[in-house]
């Protein structure tokens, strides 16, 4: 896919948002593949103003580090509500969908560990010896992996019966929360 500048998308935004074109016309016009590209765009830009539309590659900035409950909820989110990947990174307040897609398809393949964040790169070689715990040290430290292991376990014992649930009847299943998710959302609204 092109790559766009920022200033060139938030001129195609202003175009859509103040003239008679639509996503198809203005994506022709510009020679744009896609008119769902430039929706995106606009999406954005209404959730996050002008910085939804910038790739945010600051060499001082870190790779955002979502926790596996942040990543379960919003996976769950999108699930319940049918929302698509751009509406579910709206509400989550994040500026990049792909990245809930990656964790959709990581969650399929490899579950809740394919969701842990990994370490990258080479382990240390250096000759530091890390001093050894005490049992007691070791006990609570278990205790509290077991506690850790268990609530992941009814997190995705969860998700599966939702999943039966939908497989077994994804219309009713998917009305029913759509229905929720849009009174959660007039709610907001009004707030």
């Amino acid at each position: 896919m092109a790559k766009y500048s920022d200033e060139f998308k938030l001129m195609i935004v202003k175009e859509y948002l103040g003239g008679p074109l639509g996503y198809s016309l203005l994506s022709r016009k510009y020679g744009i593949p896609d008119g769902s590209i430039i929706k995106k765009w606009v999406n954005a830009y209404k959730a996050f103003g002008k910085e939804g539309l910038s790739k945010k590659r600051s060499k001082k900035r870190s790779k955002k580090v979502y926790t596996v409950q942040f990543k379960l909820n919003v996976l769950n989110f999108m699930k319940q509500t049918g929302a698509s990947y751009q509406e579910t990174a709206i509400e989550f307040q994040m500026n990049e969908p792909s990245v809930i897609a990656k964790w959709n398809i990581t969650f399929i393949k490899e579950g809740i560990e394919g969701l842990k964040e990994k370490t990258k790169g080479r382990p240390s070689m250096s000759g530091k010896r890390k001093p050894k715990q005490s049992k007691q040290e070791k006990v609570i430290s278990r205790e509290k992996q077991l506690e850790h292991e268990n609530e992941l376990l009814r997190l995705e014992n969860a998700y599966l019966k939702k999943l039966k649930a939908f497989q077994d009847n994804p219309n009713a299943y998917l009305e029913k929360h759509k229905q929720r998710w849009h009174l959660n959302s007039k709610k907001k609204d009004l707030n």
